[in-house]
């Protein structure tokens, strides 16, 4: 069976997962830190603040077999923001899959004057059943240490400390796809590939976005139905055992603000195409939590 965990972080934004095989020689976007500030323009997170969006995710006939809700809010700090990313199965195949619940919680700061993010910490949560397993990540920027525990379902705690290297951005997915909506790697352009660091998984800590050209996105407009609000096309390849897909293929539509309206995972085994799709986009006046 598909791991709906690879699906789910697709839908943060982009395809800039920490799973992802495929290694970029050379990061973009390492530009030097400064402290936040910047009172008289609107900043990355004022731009996203109470955004909440909500996905549909189906194969073949079966129209709602999991769902995934991303929300952005602001924290009890000034110039801090949380992102959390939610997916839960259901119904029968809630039951074949044990009710499998992923979330994903990301605490970011505003710097460079409030033009881009940089983690703070990172926590994974996965529950399959009564077990459950946690990674927590921490970012010391000042001492230049990543921490990173592990909890086991048996209680077990695992710690392990890294050095960030100098001048390097350790991103989490999420941080990264809120970066990489607000032009922090460069404006969205047709036919562009981007390069975007995150913190290293695998030995692998950058990775490629690519956009499709107005050639290949026109065709796609013709031959497939859209959804309204697709503007860009993004696609990419991976390693066909990562999500169980006979090419490895992964196709997915952006809208004009750069966040994500449909996506597939194509001829994935035993299911055929995996596509997750846009419910419902709100804002609201977020609570600080």
């Amino acid at each position: 069976m598909i791991s709906r965990r690879h699906f789910v972080w697709w839908l943060a934004g982009l395809p800039l997962l920490s799973s992802f095989p495929f290694r970029v020689n050379e990061a973009h976007g390492e530009a030097g830190v400064s402290s936040s500030g910047g009172d008289t323009a609107e900043t990355v997170g004022e731009r996203y603040a109470g955004e909440e969006l909500h996905y549909d995710i189906a194969f073949w006939l079966f129209k709602k077999v999991a769902l995934a809700q991303l929300s952005f809010q602001r924290a009890d700090r000034k110039g801090r923001y949380v992102a959390t990313l939610d997916g839960e199965t259901l119904g029968v195949f809630g039951f074949l899959a044990r009710y499998r619940i992923d979330s994903y919680r990301a605490v970011m700061e505003e710097i460079d004057e409030g033009r881009r993010f940089r983690s703070l910490s990172f926590e994974e949560y996965v529950k399959v059943g009564q077990k459950a397993r946690r990674h927590i990540h921490t970012f010391d920027h000042q001492k230049q240490k990543w921490t990173h525990r592990l909890i086991r379902p048996s209680g077990a705690v695992t710690t392990e400390v890294r050095d960030i290297p100098a001048g390097k951005y350790y991103d989490d997915f999420l941080t990264a796809a809120y970066n990489f909506r607000s032009g922090v790697y460069g404006p969205m352009e047709r036919g562009k590939t981007y390069a975007i660091s995150v913190f290293p998984r695998k030995d692998v800590a950058s990775y490629e976005v690519r956009v499709a050209s107005k050639t290949v996105e026109e065709g796609r407009r013709k031959s497939d139905k859209v959804q309204e609000l697709g503007e860009y096309l993004i696609e990419l390849s991976m390693d066909p055992e990562v999500i169980n897909s006979k090419g490895g293929d992964i196709e997915g539509w952006l809208s004009k603000d750069v966040y994500p309206v449909e996506g597939t995972i194509k001829d994935v085994f035993l299911f055929g195409d995996v596509r997750g799709t846009l419910s419902k986009r709100k804002r609201r006046v977020d609570p600080i939590v």
